[in-house]
């Protein structure tokens, strides 16, 4: 039933901002670090060390949320099969490497230097997922896998305890800030409350001692009643999405309330023992209601994906019990565990149960606590909950990527910014979505097309890496290469613009950016003294050909220390770069490029050079092993 637990929080730096975001929930929660340091937190905070794998026979690794049975069980089928064996030697080699990295990362996590710290516990996990290891079944690579992931979980969660500039501060749900608490029954309470509020729901609410009581202590109490508030405005912000899910799965729209007590509607609030999302789903239990988890995202954090889950689990226990009050008690104790009260009481009714102790005190109170909290949301006025000024309502396209793509890119394309984008996709633990695996990337509303429009022009396996961007008013070649990380030169290759033909402001262009990953594979060389065309293709595994074509060779003649392609150029197609299509200083949706709008002059000649290049597009050439399909851009008002 256990998924890989390959989620972690892959902390968005951006310019030095603290670490961000969290995956998981570690075995022990940091304590807050004190103010005043980087982010809130202390560079003296205490790191996890990751035990080497075999060591301690009897050892049983820690995991968020797994109980003693399951625990012992883990033990047991260690202690008989092949967990507690010793590591084959590429096995070894590789969990050296992997600490080395997380070392490093600890290192710069204690003095601060929280941006490589994120690159080597990035370069950690991923040296463990592309390592072609089994991660999955038991054995000293996945054993060494859940240590890491455990480890840097507790270092990101004192990070976002203190809250970041893409995330929201994680609070407390409103019923877990209220302290345990004990009350005197009240008749004349329950009779007033009776006469006095609207219980009118698709759920059988009622009104008892319990529930009023707990109405009682929770109107009564100033931090609850904030931490309400703060709960029905995020509320505001998912309740159109949530409803139109539990409708569509048939279950009573009021149970939209427990994720008052589960979360207080944040995306991703996790417990301490594991639970993780609006409705806090365990690390084992949501991918059996669809809520898949790997290095780069974790579906317990969307909130449309996991309210499906939510409402079919829910309808599932309601099944079962055929009581929403002994479901809703199943969702937080466990099916089995109310199940066998009920066996041994011979009652299948919640307030029976509570009546003979049967439950422990935290699920005798969840169901009263919940009701008292929908009474309360259904009654604001009584309350003082009803002058809150509600979040908007989250809207989004959705679009199923397969490929690696930069949340930054996806924000140039849609003229958005990373931080909105970061909060449509909350179950995205990185700033990248991942290679070869569908996953559903939430863009603004009304940006879908736009995205697909100006994406195309960018080959997939350089949407991790590459920018998009609109010229503005006095800006250079020079100045755009440093802000993006280019180089201008490359810019000006893949874009065709020259000295004749220069950028002017509204022109989009694509904008090559090389990481550290792609640098085994350079794009130029400089030819020395000696140099033929012949050597440099042996070189780099090309043909002469393809140096002639890509360098725009007319011999084989080299001119030493002038740089030449030696990989397939990138230039943007005739219906790419189009000139000034701005239709005001901060829209880039418009397309209203024209021949006129930069005066006729130019215009025929820039027509037959886009023909020339248009028909060069259409060849797909081959460097290095792969295949690329050669764009070049589009002149003022050329046809898209």
């Amino acid at each position: 039933m256990m998924e890989l637990l390959a989620s972690r929080r892959g902390w968005l730096a951006w310019a030095c901002l603290p670490l961000v975001l969290l995956s998981g929930c570690p075995s022990d929660t940091p304590g807050t670090a004190p103010a005043g340091s980087a982010g809130g937190m202390s560079s003296q905070q205490t790191a996890p060390t990751l035990t080497p794998a075999g060591s301690g026979s009897g050892a049983v690794r820690s995991v968020p949320g797994r109980t003693a049975q399951q625990a012992a069980a883990s033990t047991q089928s260690a202690s008989a099969g092949q967990a507690g064996a010793p590591p084959d030697a590429r096995t070894q080699q590789l969990i050296n490497k992997v600490e080395g990295s997380y070392n490093s990362g600890v290192a710069n996590y204690r003095a601060n230097r929280l941006d490589a710290a994120r690159l080597d516990f990035d370069f950690a996990v991923d040296t463990m997922l592309t390592s072609g290891q089994d991660l999955k079944t038991e054995g000293p690579a996945a054993e060494e896998f859940d240590r890491l992931l455990n480890a840097i979980n507790s270092l990101e969660m004192a990070a976002l305890k203190q809250g970041n500039g893409f995330s929201p501060k994680i609070e407390e749900a409103p019923l877990e800030a209220a302290n345990d608490t004990t009350f005197a029954p009240n008749p004349e309470l329950v009779a007033k409350l009776k006469s006095e509020l609207n219980v009118t729901s698709d759920l059988p609410l009622v009104i008892n001692d319990q529930v009023a009581g707990y109405i009682g202590v929770f109107s009564g109490s100033s931090s609850f009643r904030a931490h309400m508030a703060a709960s029905l405005r995020r509320e505001s912000r998912y309740r159109g999405l949530l409803e139109n899910v539990l409708k569509e799965e048939g279950v009573p729209q009021d149970l939209i309330y427990l994720a008052v007590a589960e979360s207080g509607f944040q995306p991703q609030i996790v417990n301490s023992k594991g639970a993780g999302g609006m409705w806090q789903f365990m690390t084992y239990t949501g991918p059996e209601y669809g809520l898949s988890r790997n290095g780069y995202y974790d579906y317990r954090f969307d909130p449309e994906k996991s309210t499906r889950a939510y409402a079919r689990y829910i309808k599932k226990l309601y099944g079962e019990f055929g009581d929403w009050y002994l479901a809703m008690a199943a969702y937080d104790w466990g099916p089995g565990n109310i199940q066998k009260a009920v066996q041994r009481t011979g009652y299948a009714d919640f307030w029976e149960l509570y009546r003979r102790n049967a439950m422990p005190a935290e699920t005798r109170a969840y169901v009263p606590k919940i009701l008292a909290a929908v009474i309360m949301a259904k009654n604001p006025e009584t309350y003082g909950l009803d002058k809150l000024t509600p979040s908007p309502p989250v809207i989004y396209d959705t679009i199923s990527t397969s490929y690696s793509i930069d949340l930054r890119l996806v924000a140039d394309v849609t003229g958005s910014t990373v931080p909105e984008l970061v909060a449509l996709n909350p179950a995205l633990l990185r700033l990248l979505t991942p290679p070869d695996t569908s996953f559903d990337l939430h863009v603004p509303a009304g940006t879908k097309d736009l995205f697909t429009d100006r994406l195309k022009d960018i080959p997939q396996d350089r949407r991790s890496s590459w920018r998009f961007h609109i010229v503005k008013p006095g800006e250079t070649l020079e100045s755009i290469a440093s802000t993006l990380h280019a180089k201008p030169t490359e810019i000006a290759e893949t874009n065709g613009i020259t000295a004749q033909d220069p950028m002017s402001a509204g022109d989009e262009l694509v904008v090559p950016v090389e990481t550290a990953s792609s640098t085994h594979s350079p794009s130029h060389y400089t030819p020395r003294r000696g140099d033929t065309l012949v050597t440099v293709a042996d070189r780099f595994n090309v043909s002469t050909e393809d140096l002639r074509r890509w360098n725009g060779l007319a011999s084989s003649n080299l001119r030493a220390g002038h740089a030449l392609w030696v990989s397939e150029p990138v230039r943007l197609a005739p219906s790419v770069r189009m000139r000034g299509r701005r239709g005001g200083s901060g829209s880039v949706r418009g397309r209203r490029g024209s021949a006129l709008a930069h005066g006729s002059s130019r215009s025929s000649s820039a027509s037959a050079r886009s023909t020339k290049r248009a028909s060069a597009a259409r060849s797909t050439t081959k460097s290095s092993g792969s295949a690329h399909t050669k764009p070049a851009r589009t002149k003022h008002g050329a046809a898209r």
